[in-house]
């Protein structure tokens, strides 16, 4: 490779820039499709295909490309290993993060975002993570260490800052830690196209050696070496119809059945609730909204709202379909302080939580449910039983809420699968999930931590309610929870 080809191996660009002529002309070997970047609204599984394919063509009708046949990359950027309570986090424990977030497929993951992301001041995207060595290296980093140990093809540096250096400045952690201490051979990701020019002028006038960039195209060329991307370079399209089937529809529901936290049970212990009965009010802003239960990173870069894509079934869909044909299911999304009671209700689902969001946009310095939320879960628990399903993607605040409520549970963001969550609400399987994350009773306390020598949460690391399936439904109409 020349110089050149060897810079438009280290150029990602976003796909919206992915012309043809680009791919051609600058040598690109990675593209990126961010946060809502699609070929057209409502893309197939086909027609994301059909723009890979087309990007792949573009870049092997170069001369470098018909050679060697690199091309383009099967990529997740995932896991995020982040330590903390926001929504790409998945524990507060640096110990059990690292033994689920570690890819087992033929696809290159991501370990995001290194590091210390997960413990920025205020919990705030891309902002200053204030750290000694003993934290940064015994809690931050492992999660890095042992990704890498099983075999993740890329580590992404953050946007934040470690102790006021940031991250894609900071030779110490990049340099000397990742690359050197650490031994990471393959590659970081950095999301730019405008350095191409200035690169190449750089390595031409001797301030950056050809070394530098042989080792770094070295290192991206082992990632797709490695995903048979020389071979193989073209997507398959024998795959496009397992994309949405029942059987990967089923996983996912499967999932979200195992992920639910029964945070509190009212006597004589239901949930679960009876199937057969009267009435049942299913009430709250997220009751009917696909989008809300997928959160940011969905369609759209911060996610959308509404039932505008109706690939998946909403809690309330799911409860129609569970309960028996006589028994009637009303849905109101914010019922009146006097209804539930008149309605003659023998009980309530209330769905709540929080909008979608992703990064910077989910930053919140209360965390707390929005309006009209609050005000739906007094008027529905006022005086029926209730059980209120919270679909956020960290814990929030709850305490003022909890005496009205009979059974709350966090189904932080079921995706596509309502169907899982009604599962274990109505007893065909029990409740056996535990919070993986601290919830505090109040913004003022965090962060808290399992290991802080004052230690008082709402509920502890590890806390969840179980229950057992029901076996047999009985015929009685009226459901004590």
């Amino acid at each position: 490779m020349n110089l050149e080809e060897k810079v438009g191996q280290m150029t990602k660009i976003e796909r919206a820039n992915a012309t043809a002529d680009v791919m051609k002309t600058y040598f690109i070997r990675s593209v990126l499709s961010s946060g809502g970047s699609a070929p057209k609204a409502n893309a197939t599984a086909k027609e994301w295909t059909d723009m890979v394919n087309c990007l792949q063509q573009a870049a092997l009708s170069a001369h470098l490309g018909l050679e060697v046949r690199a091309t383009g990359i099967p990529y997740a950027f995932a896991p995020c290993l982040a330590l903390g309570p926001y929504n790409c986090a998945t524990a507060d424990n640096p110990h059990r993060r690292t033994t689920r977030n570690t890819p087992r497929t033929k696809v290159a993951g991501c370990s995001k975002h290194y590091v210390g992301d997960g413990g920025t001041v205020n919990g705030i995207n891309e902002q200053n993570t204030i750290v000694d060595d003993s934290a940064l290296y015994g809690i931050h980093m492992p999660a890095y260490v042992k990704s890498m140990a099983k075999g993740v093809a890329t580590v992404m540096a953050s946007y934040s800052s470690v102790n006021g250096v940031e991250m894609h400045a900071n030779k110490q952690l990049l340099t000397d830690h990742l690359k050197g201490k650490l031994g990471f051979q393959v590659m970081v990701p950095y999301e730019y196209k405008e350095f191409i020019n200035g690169l190449i002028d750089l390595v031409k006038k001797n301030v950056i050696p050809m070394s530098r960039i042989d080792e770094a195209v070295t290192r991206i060329l082992r990632v797709k070496f490695s995903l048979d991307l020389f071979e193989y370079p073209l997507g398959d399209y024998s795959l496009v119809n397992v994309v949405g089937s029942q059987t990967h529809r089923e996983l996912a529901r499967k999932a979200v059945r195992k992920s639910l936290v029964l945070l509190k049970n009212g006597k004589p212990g239901n949930p679960p609730l009876q199937n057969i009965a009267g009435k049942i009010l299913v009430t709250g802003t997220h009751a009917n909204n696909s989008g809300y239960q997928y959160g940011g990173w969905t369609i759209e870069w911060q996610g959308f709202s509404g039932y505008n894509w109706k690939a998946g079934t909403t809690i309330l869909d799911a409860v129609k379909k569970t309960v028996v044909k006589n028994t009637k299911v009303v849905y109101k999304m914010n019922p009146s302080e006097d209804y539930p009671e008149k309605a003659k209700l023998d009980f309530a689902i209330v769905v709540v939580g929080e909008v979608p969001y992703a990064e910077t946009r989910g930053d919140s310095t209360n965390l707390t449910i929005p309006d009209p939320d609050p005000h739906i879960i007094e008027n529905a628990c006022r005086n029926i039983k209730c059980v209120v399903v919270l679909i956020s993607g960290r814990p929030v605040v709850i305490e003022p809420y909890l005496d009205k409520m009979d059974a709350p549970v966090a189904a932080w963001l079921p995706g596509s699968e309502g169907q899982g969550v009604a599962d274990v609400l109505f007893g065909d399987f029990g409740f056996t999930c535990k919070v993986a994350r601290t919830w505090f009773k109040r913004v003022d306390q965090l962060p808290v931590n399992v290991e802080d020598p004052k230690y008082d949460p709402l509920l502890p690391f590890g806390f969840g309610l179980e229950t057992q399936p029901t076996s047999q439904r009985t015929d009685t109409p009226k459901v004590e929870l």
